[in-house]
């Protein structure tokens, strides 16, 4: 395998932790359907499933960042962006798989549309069916009463009651949106640091969404196109759903009080505390009168976030940066 040439036009980065199998199909994507030049840095979070000497030794023209420490996912990728040298920053989960040149497809629409500043693709799940989840608008207090009262779940086509999903959009067209999904993120790599990266506040999840929302602030208009394409199979390395919906509803908490006007903060997090009761006593009542073990259970896990509600309804604890990184 021959190195890339230098100087690179777009670093990217993938952090990794327990996904070693998964983490080698991605890397080997990137170098069979790359053909900008790029340099490659992956940081594994102390994983002990041998992902790091998997990685080092099929791809020794890697910087790979074999850390000792789970770091997590926003402060793993700002130590990977320090060691970056290409124009762009590429963002890219280890559960991807990039399909058809889409890492040249979407530097080549960052050409395009420079405005934009933040750019993604369109992702697939492992089937090929839609992964809605490569974009989002951002949330408001009308998108949170959506969601809490269930009307963007039983609409869940719609464009006006399940606006932050955008409806029944297939990714089909290109968008300017609010949010560009973490798992397949460019960024041009000099933005990227003026925004000081990600705010590490954010433990897991949301640290995108403060990403994108910062630089909204400065001007950037994140966009998507669906010429660029990968595969995400989402959640490899966060299995446990009442853990990993916890740490989701921390993010949110969290990006309500940093970026929803002072006047809306209190009224925007009681209806988001709604969310997870609503959908608790819904579903225990539709067990009751259907009887489907699978309303139990949802029903079950929905309580078991109730019950620890006082883990996620103030957000990620920490210092109030004020949308800076900490």
């Amino acid at each position: 395998m021959t190195s890339q040439p230098s100087p690179p036009t777009v670093s990217i980065v993938v952090v990794s932790f327990n996904t070693r199998e998964m983490t080698l199909d991605c890397l080997r994507s990137v170098y069979a359907e790359t053909r900008t030049p790029f340099d490659l840095i992956v940081v594994d979070n102390a994983s002990s499933d041998g992902s790091a000497e998997a990685i080092a030794a099929e791809f020794p023209e890697a910087k790979l960042l074999a850390e000792g420490d789970n770091h997590g996912f926003a402060k793993a990728n700002n130590i990977a962006a320090r060691h970056a040298t290409g124009e762009y920053l590429l963002l890219l989960n280890p559960d991807t798989v990039v399909l058809d040149g889409a890492i040249d497809k979407l530097l080549a629409f960052a050409r395009r549309r420079p405005e934009a500043r933040i750019w993604g693709g369109r992702t697939l799940f492992g089937d090929r069916a839609l992964n809605p989840g490569s974009c989002f608008a951002r949330m408001t207090l009308w998108n949170v009463f959506c969601r809490s009262s269930g009307l963007s779940r039983l609409f869940s086509g719609s464009a006006l009651f399940n606006a932050e999903d955008f409806g029944a959009w297939r990714r089909d067209s290109e968008r300017q949106v609010d949010i560009v999904c973490g798992c397949f993120f460019l960024i041009p790599t000099a933005f990227w640091h003026e925004l000081g990266g990600f705010d590490l506040q954010f433990v897991m999840y949301g640290e995108e969404s403060d990403l994108c929302l910062r630089a909204a602030q400065r001007g950037a208009r994140p966009a998507v196109t669906p010429d660029s394409v990968i595969v995400h199979y989402g959640g490899a390395s966060d299995t446990v759903r009442v853990d990993k919906m916890v740490r989701l509803l921390s993010a949110k908490a969290l990006l309500i009080k940093r970026h929803f006007p002072a006047w809306q903060r209190g009224l925007g997090l009681w209806l988001f505390r709604l969310w997870p009761l609503n959908r608790w006593l819904l579903l225990a009542l539709a067990a009751r009168l259907t009887g489907k073990p699978g309303h139990r259970e949802a029903a079950a896990h929905w309580r078991r976030i109730w019950s620890r509600r006082n883990e996620w309804q103030g957000g990620w604890p920490g210092p109030d940066t004020g949308g800076l990184p900490a």
